[in-house]
């Protein structure tokens, strides 16, 4: 946290490189706790633990973003103090955070662990791998508190622009997590079970580490343990920023979880497959959710300095970088997606279908390229709702009934249902072009 102001000053193209970096290396290395995962099933287990482990870890993937969007909404209203240098307020917009977390931990962690069984269900858990489903929850369910409390964490630090700090404690979770896995799968044959225990206490080190740092380094702002509370109306602002932000994020989980439920029906292989296939997205959509979270809290900094005109610099140096990413990647998986999918499973029949999704499914890392930056820059602007309302049009407007009636005609593979998250992004990038034409809040200005 040594130049909180750097995303003001600094000249763009490489500030929002250097902020997007560590994020980026950050999010890489949490997404290895479900990518190592589901690789060590799939070498040491059979297909049902590779189809249990795929949808508990779409399930609390879900439970992360809401997470997130809440975290988000901190790290903008931090962030909009520090460029109007508002110390004192900055901090307690920490503390509320704070509050707010505890009480969101508490409450996230009881309903996991009493819908266990229900959401097992609803998401069409194929019958050989329902109890393993099951137990994989319930055990993550356990480390909900560390999920929330490291984003939290996370979040402070990258309200104050650093977004290296929660790189440290993410790597070594993430070589904790990699160890049990071996140790737990590999070793001891327990399957889901096991990857479910190395990914609850590599979060427990995760979270653990964060706060013993965040506790020696200190905040560059004067901070009092008074300040942990709802105060002065900071809860209500973050919550109005990252709860449009966590709703959506959970309406997309939500549908994803709707359309894996879908093609859970078409079988054991479809179940694998499609699961496969989101881990590797995920990693795919690194790079976007990088440059976007460089884009919040840039835009966020810049709105509370009154620069509006750098703001929107940022938003199309974050759209271009993420562009040409989702490119590369696009290009690679029309030609060896295989390569990627066999990492995941034995089997040549899940490697082959998780090809055919892929190599359209990829269409849509180049569309969220615009769609991620663009709802960061709403948020960092303060106006994060309109991300749930376009998110919610081609939700529930294209892809879950777009999904649901392809599944149903006859003789239609995953290959045909991997153009539908292109379709419904295409939705998403026309609204939010007429929104950043027509918003009245969004005029270049430097006062």
């Amino acid at each position: 946290m040594k130049d909180e102001r750097a995303l003001i000053t600094g000249r763009i193209v490489p500030t929002l490189l250097a902020f997007a970096a560590p994020f980026l290396l950050a999010s890489i290395l949490q997404a290895l706790y479900g990518a190592v995962d589901l690789l060590v099933v799939g070498q040491f287990a059979d297909s049902a633990g590779v189809s249990a482990v795929a949808i508990g870890g779409q399930v609390m993937q879900t439970i992360t973003g809401i997470v997130l969007g809440i975290s988000t909404g901190g790290t903008v209203v931090i962030g909009q103090f520090v460029g109007a240098r508002r110390k004192k307020d900055a901090a307690i917009a920490v503390g509320n955070l704070t509050a707010l977390f505890l009480l969101i931990a508490v409450v996230l962690t009881a309903v996991m662990l009493l819908f266990v069984r229900p959401i097992t269900e609803i998401m069409q858990t194929p019958p050989e791998a329902f109890e393993y489903t099951i137990q994989y929850i319930t055990i993550c369910a356990l480390g909900v508190p560390f999920i929330v409390g490291y984003n939290g964490v996370s979040g402070v630090f990258r309200g104050f622009g650093d977004s290296k700090s929660p790189l440290y404690f993410i790597a070594l979770a993430c070589v904790i997590n990699i160890g049990l896995d071996l140790l737990l799968i590999a070793g001891f044959h327990l399957g889901a079970v096991g990857a479910a225990i190395a990914t609850v206490a590599a979060q427990g080190v995760s979270f653990l580490a964060g706060i013993f740092y965040l506790m020696k380094k200190g905040l560059p702002v004067p901070f009092r343990m008074g300040y942990i509370g709802f105060k002065g109306g900071q809860a209500f602002r973050i919550l109005k920023i990252g709860s449009p932000i966590a709703v959506q994020d959970a309406l997309v989980n939500v549908s994803f979880l709707i359309i894996t439920a879908i093609i859970n029906t078409m079988g054991l292989v479809a179940s694998a497959a499609v699961g496969i296939d989101e881990k590797i997205i995920v990693f795919a959509m690194l790079v976007p959710t990088s440059f976007a979270s460089a884009v919040a809290v840039m835009t966020a900094q810049n709105v509370g300095a009154r620069r509006m005109d750098r703001a929107k610099k940022s938003l199309w140096v974050g759209v271009g970088l993420s562009f040409l990413f989702g490119l590369a990647i696009w290009i690679y998986c029309q030609f060896y997606p295989e390569t990627l999918t066999a990492l995941f499973s034995k089997d040549p029949e899940v490697i082959y279908t998780a090809g055919l999704y892929l190599q359209n499914y990829t269409i849509d890392c180049m569309l969220v390229a615009f769609i991620f930056c663009a709802n960061s820059f709403f948020s960092g602007c303060g106006y994060s709702l309109f991300s749930l309302i376009h998110s919610l049009l081609a939700t529930f407007g294209v892809r879950v009934p777009v999904s649901y009636f392809l599944s149903r005609m006859p003789g239609v593979t995953l290959f045909e249902m991997g153009f539908v998250p292109p379709l419904a992004s295409c939705l998403s990038i026309v609204l939010c072009l007429i929104y950043l034409r027509v918003g009245k809040g969004f005029k270049n200005e430097r006062r």
